[in-house]
C-alpha cells in the first residue's frame, strides 16, 4: 500500500470514506497528481495489516473505503483486500483508469461504486497515457463497468494541451453514445502535478461556457470541477 486517508467526504459521493492508495500504474499521464505512486516498488510503505487495524477502529465513524492510486487494478492482491473491507461492514469505492480490464472484472462484484476515468477518445488515448494500446484496455474497462450494474461515475480531466475543445465534445459524444449516465469533466489542477509544461498552460477561458453547456445536455447526470 502506498498510503491511507483516513477520512474524506469527496472521493466516494454521498459517503464518508477512508482512501487506501495502492501502488503503481503502467500509464505515464503528463497531469497524474500522484505520480509518485506510479513506480511500484518491491516494499510496501504501509503494511495492509496496519490499514486493517485503522480501519477496525474508524468502524462506525465511516461508511466506506475507497481503493485509489496509482492504478489499484495493478495489484493481484486487490479482491482480497477488497473481501477485508466489506467483511469489517464497509462499502467499497474503487478509483480506476481501466488498465487492467480483466482484474476489473473480477472485482466488480465487490464494488459498490466506482469512479473510472476515461482520459481522451480510445483512438488517441496515447497522446495523454503515453502508452500504445492503452485505449483498447481503457474501452473494455468501461465498457465492463457499464455492463456490471455498478454504481459508476466517468470522469475526464481536460486540458488544452491535450484535450482541445473540440476532443472534448467528441469524447463526450461517444460517451453519450455508449449510453454513459454520469459524468464529470474535471479541469486540471496544479496539485501534485509535476509536468512544468502542462502548469504552465494558460487556462483562461477554457472549455468555453457554450460548450460546458453543449456537453452537460449529453448526459442525465453531468458535474463540472474546476480548481
Amino acid at each position: 500500500m502506498g498510503g491511507v486517508v483516513p477520512f474524506t467526504a469527496t472521493d466516494y459521493p454521498g459517503q464518508i470514506a477512508a482512501v487506501v492508495f495502492v501502488q503503481g500504474c503502467p500509464w505515464r499521464c503528463g497531469y497524474c497528481h500522484n505520480p509518485h505512486l506510479q513506480p511500484r516498488t518491491r516494499t510496501s510503505p504501509l503494511e495492509w495489516q496496519s490499514v486493517l487495524d485503522l480501519l477496525k477502529r474508524r468502524s462506525g465513524l465511516l461508511d466506506a473505503v475507497v481503493f485509489s492510486g496509482g492504478e489499484p487494478t495493478t495489484d493481484p492482491a486487490l479482491a482480497h483486500a477488497m473481501r477485508d473491507v466489506r467483511a469489517l461492514g464497509f462499502k467499497v469505492g474503487l478509483h480506476t483508469g481501466g488498465t487492467h480490464p480483466h482484474r476489473l472484472r473480477e472485482v466488480l462484484p465487490l464494488v459498490d461504486w466506482v469512479g473510472i476515468d476515461v482520459k481522451a477518445d480510445f483512438d488517441n488515448y496515447a497522446s495523454v497515457t503515453r502508452v500504445a494500446g492503452s485505449g483498447d484496455r481503457a474501452l473494455a474497462s468501461l465498457e465492463a463497468v457499464l455492463a456490471s450494474g455498478v454504481q459508476y461515475e466517468c470522469r475526464t480531466t481536460s486540458h488544452p494541451d491535450l484535450l482541445p475543445e473540440n476532443e472534448i465534445l467528441r469524447l463526450a459524444q461517444r460517451l453519450s453514445a455508449m449510453n454513459v449516465k454520469h459524468y464529470a469533466l474535471q479541469i486540471f489542477r496544479t496539485d501534485g502535478c509535476d509536468d512544468d509544461g502542462l502548469k504552465a498552460a494558460s487556462m483562461a477561458g477554457y472549455p468555453r461556457d457554450d460548450l460546458v453547456t453543449q456537453i452537460g445536455a449529453l448526459f442525465p447526470a453531468f458535474t463540472l470541477r474546476r480548481g
